[in-house]
């Protein structure tokens, strides 16, 4: 059963709660950002190769056969 209390308290605990909250400096905002887009570049390089690949072994194929 939730314990029930009053508007100001809620208040009051919800001030105390984004007191505990630590934010990230400009520093690692911008690290994390420069992460992300290398690893996305990194990751659709990637897939681009092996779809390259597969493309090719498919045409391959066909051309045995065909």
């Amino acid at each position: 059963m939730a314990v029930k209390t009053n508007p100001l308290q809620f208040i009051q605990q919800v001030r105390s709660e984004v007191a505990k909250i630590v934010w990230p400096t400009r520093r690692e905002v911008i690290l994390t950002t420069v992460m992300v887009f290398v690893l996305a570049a990194l990751t659709a390089t990637f897939f681009f190769t092996v779809d390259l690949l597969i493309r090719f072994g498919l045409q391959e194929l066909l051309n045995f056969f065909g």
